[in-house]
């Protein structure tokens, strides 16, 4: 059992840190601001870096490393925001890894260069109005078309549905795409195409206004008689399974993102009350004050802790991915101390914290998302009861 880094992860954990904190705090702020995504020229500067391949294959132009490394350059992007950290949470745990687990030889040819190079962005599209945590009564359907071609108008697939939630809705390139492919009810019928964002039918909802996550677009999509080539089929029905196993990784990434929110508020109140006064001392000479702060480092460390055991231990596993039980302990841990923790962190920090301007009250905003997206915290209450007893729960009686 290894609870240090290696040299190599130490330096590219340094390299990530020192763009990031050099780079993109000017951008994060205005991004907050004004609501906008990364742009394409630091999105491509991100893939100069490496930082958008850390652990997908060389052979597509990827650095070809881990679990970890990756998390490791991830943590360092979201103690900035989670807004300049989305491209990489998407590239490097989110559906990105879909493509490179179940994608074609010639589909992935075609996508992760464009991503590790930063001139692509994909996206998930799940959730439907009556399809969130039920995830298996989604209505999208991909039915079979009218040919193999990729040309105008044909297709393998044709897809009609809406879809909701989708971050980077009217973004991103790609749209992984859950679709009800074959009669057969619940799981049984669901699989998965490749959706590109110029396809004839494809549409896009307004840009959603939410609580936080502001640079991070998220918007419906409708999907009118989307002619689909079969080149674009992630997996067909039956394979809903395959396609959720994949999560085990998206969960890190989740709960990484929160830990960075999490890390950062710990170090911004540590520097704050090393610097504040009150009663002619600094505020940190204070018991009070010393017990929160270490609540927060407690909580941070803990949830360090089990991201990075359920990363290192997807290399015992056959499909190389976290398991559901380590994956969802380090998810639901990380989605409900980063709330904690930078709520403490607005406390501590009085009208400063609750100030727009020193950036506290932005992570106890972003904080609450990473809860929600992902599958709620609750959710991943149930699959952990469920992985310690060895079965599913029904949840429809």
């Amino acid at each position: 059992m290894q609870f240090t880094l290696t040299d190599q992860q130490l330096e590219l954990r340094e390299t990530a840190r020192k763009f990031a904190r050099a780079e993109l705090p000017d951008l994060a702020r205005e991004m907050e601001e004004k609501d906008f995504p990364v742009p394409p020229d630091m999105l491509r500067t991100y893939g100069e870096m490496g930082f958008l391949g850390v652990n997908l294959p060389e052979e597509y132009g990827g650095l070809g490393l881990g679990h970890i490394e990756a998390l490791l350059v991830l943590e360092e992007f979201a103690q900035v925001s989670n807004a300049v950290a989305f491209p990489v949470f998407e590239a490097l745990t989110g559906p990105v890894r879909t493509i490179e687990k179940f994608g074609s030889d010639d589909m992935k040819a075609r996508i992760l260069p464009q991503v590790i190079r930063g001139e692509a962005i994909v996206a998930v599209s799940m959730s439907e109005a009556n399809a969130g945590t039920a995830l298996t009564d989604l209505t999208t359907t991909a039915r079979a078309g009218d040919g193999p071609g990729s040309g105008s108008g044909a297709g393998a697939y044709v897809v009609n549905g809406a879809k909701r939630w989708t971050s980077g809705g009217g973004h991103s390139d790609y749209y992984v795409t859950y679709c009800r492919m074959s009669e057969e009810a619940g799981a049984r019928g669901i699989g998965a195409v490749l959706i590109e964002k110029d396809m004839d039918g494809v549409s896009f909802g307004k840009r959603e206004e939410l609580m936080g996550f502001r640079g991070i677009p998220t918007a419906d999509i409708t999907f009118d008689d989307v002619h689909v080539p079969a080149e674009n089929l992630i997996i067909g029905a039956g394979g809903f399974g395959r396609l959720m196993s994949a999560f085990g990784l998206e969960r890190c990434g989740n709960a990484t993102q929160a830990l960075g929110v999490a890390a950062a508020a710990l170090e911004q109140v540590l520097e704050y009350t090393q610097e504040r006064e009150a009663f002619g001392k600094p505020i940190v000479d204070f018991q009070a004050v010393q017990m929160k702060l270490a609540e927060m480092a407690m909580k941070v460390e803990a949830a360090r802790l089990l991201i990075h055991r359920a990363a290192a231990n997807a290399d015992t596993q056959p499909d190389g991915l976290p398991t559901a039980y380590e994956s969802s302990l380090a998810k639901c841990f990380a989605n409900e101390m980063v709330r904690e923790v930078a709520a403490l962190g607005m406390q501590v920090m009085g009208g400063y914290g609750y100030h727009k301007e020193y950036g506290m009250e932005q992570r106890l905003r972003d904080a609450y998302a990473w809860g929600i997206a992902g599958g709620a915290i609750d959710v991943q209450k149930t699959n952990i009861t469920a992985a310690m007893i060895g079965r599913r729960f029904d949840q429809r009686r």
